[in-house]
């Protein structure tokens, strides 16, 4: 009798989560902050087109992992003048915080090994710019074999030249998230924060 109650005790446990919140997902996720850095706002030395309603919906994303006590990282490209994390997703005491120095988050930085060592599975990312250090982040994270959601209104970008052609921030972005399909899911920060 005693066994039986003991695993009946056991199933139960397990089953909790599922009676709690409708299904059980172990996964482990992460939100993935990537350069929402001083430069890339008005009067900086690389200014973005609409940097800050993309860093306002990251900074809700944000509050939402926070209040769920799930890991956050902050990703900054190097040192110096503007270099600073933007004040609408500033780090709080005890998030990791990685300095890197490559577009690729993952290059020359301890991102896997972190990620690793805390089992994560799955990853958020929002950032700056969405066709360099963005892109190269998600699709780096794609090979090393995490799921991936980016959140498409959580990045800006620029105009861009080539030759004598002008490619307008607008299509930059939708043609980077676009690129995107093999490699992540592309929510709206209002849809993520509804279904997640």
């Amino acid at each position: 009798m005693i066994p039986a109650m003991k695993k009946l005790c056991v199933l139960l446990i397990a089953m909790l989560p599922v009676f709690l919140y409708g299904q059980a997902d172990s996964t482990k996720t992460a939100l993935l902050l990537i350069d929402i850095q001083d430069f890339y706002f008005a009067g900086g030395s690389s200014e973005l087109v609409n940097p800050v309603p993309a860093g306002e919906n990251a900074a809700r994303i944000l509050n939402d992992f926070r209040s769920e006590q799930q890991l956050v990282i902050h990703v900054k490209h190097g040192e110096g003048p503007q270099s600073n994390i933007r004040d609408v997703v500033k780090p709080l005491p005890g998030e990791k915080v990685i300095v890197k120095q490559e577009v690729n988050s993952f290059l020359h930085t301890d991102l896997l090994e972190y990620l690793r060592e805390n089992r994560v599975k799955r990853l958020v990312l929002c950032g700056m710019q969405t066709h360099m250090c963005l892109e190269a982040a998600t699709r780096a994270a794609s090979d090393y074999g995490f799921e991936c959601i980016v959140i498409a209104d959580a990045c800006a970008t620029k105009d861009l030249k080539f030759g004598d052609k002008v490619i307008k921030a607008g299509d930059v972005h939708y043609s980077t998230l676009a690129t995107f399909r093999p490699y992540a899911k592309v929510m709206e920060a209002g849809d993520y924060l509804k279904n997640h």
